[in-house]
């Protein structure tokens, strides 16, 4: 019997990337990049073999998706900001297994979603980025789901969520963490304004409801975070339309679960938008 063992919501911003590099903003996402490391080692004390990460920036028109790719390695530059995350290098190892089990079971509970494992697919960087500080070393597989879902319910992201627990507790023999990589409110700067929201939100309003919805998580609200999030992932820009949420949740038991966050990171605008990381106890 396998064991969902750790959870969490994450950021992904490429200025962590950028924070490595000599310059004006070297080391201006240092904290969040320590909060990666900080679940890492969170994990590995937990002995999880796999992670799985709802990408938000891996987008889809049609269906859900799985890369299920035995092994990852390239050179990756953002098509969406290259001039933040360029030609970074990279190399992990995926689950095939894990994957096949996965989309079998949200399959069979109504959720069509296909697991790519031939495939010349590579990893975005919702992925690339938090690999990069979490999973150095090779020490963990990984399976990337789609989670930029353009025509799809949150419904269905969380029954995905509940199938995929399913499949690990049922169906595999060992210990998997799971991570929605995608921001609070992502109401990006308009352009021509990208400096002066490097480092803030883009309006007071999504600040507010950010830290709102974070008191929330805190207090275990969560009958009244999941009948809102619908409304809060359309009005407040939610990343991917937070189906990564919908399914984190989904696998955490949805509207019945009972844990209270705790705060890795604390939260930060960047670009407009709003980040943390933060551990949903399994």
């Amino acid at each position: 019997m396998g064991e969902l063992a750790y959870a969490a919501k994450i950021t992904h911003v490429p200025s962590m990337y950028l924070s490595e590099m000599d310059g004006p903003h070297k080391g201006c996402r240092d904290h969040a990049i320590e909060g990666h490391r900080e679940i890492s080692k969170r994990c590995r004390a937990l002995g999880v073999d796999t992670i799985v990460v709802f990408d938000t920036h891996w987008l889809v028109n049609s269906g859900y998706h799985l890369n299920n790719a035995a092994h990852f390695k390239g050179i990756y530059t953002s098509n969406e900001l290259p001039h933040f995350i360029k030609n970074l290098p990279y190399e992990y190892d995926g689950n095939p297994e894990l994957g096949h089990l996965i989309a079998d079971a949200v399959t069979k509970a109504g959720v069509h979603m296909r697991a790519h494992e031939d495939t010349s697919l590579s990893l975005e960087y919702g992925s690339l980025v938090p690999m990069r500080y979490m999973n150095e070393d090779r020490h963990f597989k990984v399976v990337s789901i789609a989670s930029l879902l353009m025509v799809h319910d949150l419904k269905d992201s969380v029954t995905a969520g509940r199938a995929l627990r399913s499949a690990i507790e049922n169906e595999y023999d060992g210990k998997v963490a799971i991570f929605a990589s995608g921001s609070l409110s992502h109401r990006f700067a308009q352009n021509g304004t990208a400096d002066e929201f490097m480092h803030k939100v883009w309006s007071p309003f999504l600040e507010e409801f950010d830290h709102r919805v974070i008191e929330m998580w805190q207090n275990g609200d969560w009958e009244r975070f999941t009948e809102m999030l619908p409304e809060y992932a359309n009005k407040c820009h939610g990343e991917g339309f937070m189906h990564d949420t919908a399914m984190l949740l989904g696998a955490l038991g949805w509207d019945q679960y009972r844990g209270k966050a705790e705060v890795i990171s604390p939260y930060f605008g960047s670009s407009g938008t709003g980040q943390i990381n933060v551990e949903f106890p399994v």
